[in-house]
């Protein structure tokens, strides 16, 4: 069942499952985030890794990702080239409970600029800050402003918990700190 604002914001006061946490919608001329009404608007940090120095016919390989090949940005904005992608995280850090599958998508307001959010699901009790793919499909850069809206977190509770969670399994991305390159 999809989790509305009053089991979000429980969760997230009473077992720290978002932090911070902001308790109600936040606009004031920003890309909206906190809590809405099913979900919970989260916000991108001011820390970007961009891919720089790729040469035609570099090949980008989930078995063998190179970090070096991306470029650390910190700065309030981020400007995406054309058809291309940057890697960012969240700037609030998530607990999931054990019974709980969260699924992220996009804001509609940079998706009318032709900004696609790609994220996995956060499965039972992973814990950490979300990386995510900011993808610019528009054929002109697309500027992102750190600190302010980027997706929005649905929950959805199931009433028995999973055999194996995320933690039992020991996942490769547990806890992670930054925005984390790709790991087999």
């Amino acid at each position: 069942m999809i989790k509305p604002d009053s089991w979000i914001r429980a969760m997230a006061q009473k077992h720290g499952m978002i932090e911070p946490f902001v308790p109600e919608q936040v606009r004031d001329g920003k890309v909206s985030y906190g809590l809405s009404a099913y979900g919970y608007d989260l916000r991108v940090a001011d820390e970007f890794r961009v891919p720089s120095g790729f040469k035609l016919g570099t090949v980008i390989d989930p078995k063998n990702f190179n970090n070096g090949a991306f470029a650390e940005l910190k700065g309030a904005t981020c400007e995406i080239p054309a058809n291309s992608y940057v890697l960012a995280r969240s700037l609030e850090y998530f607990r999931i409970p054990r019974n709980v599958l969260a699924l992220v998508t996009g804001k509609s307001t940079y998706a009318r600029c032709g900004i696609i959010l790609n994220v996995t699901p956060l499965e039972p009790e992973w814990e950490g800050f979300i990386t995510m793919a900011v993808v610019n499909a528009a054929p002109v850069p697309v500027r992102i402003y750190g600190g302010e809206g980027i997706g929005q977190v649905i929950f959805f509770e199931s009433d028995t918990p999973p055999d194996t969670s995320y933690a039992d399994k020991k996942g490769k991305y547990q806890a992670q700190n930054g925005i984390t390159g790709a790991k087999v």
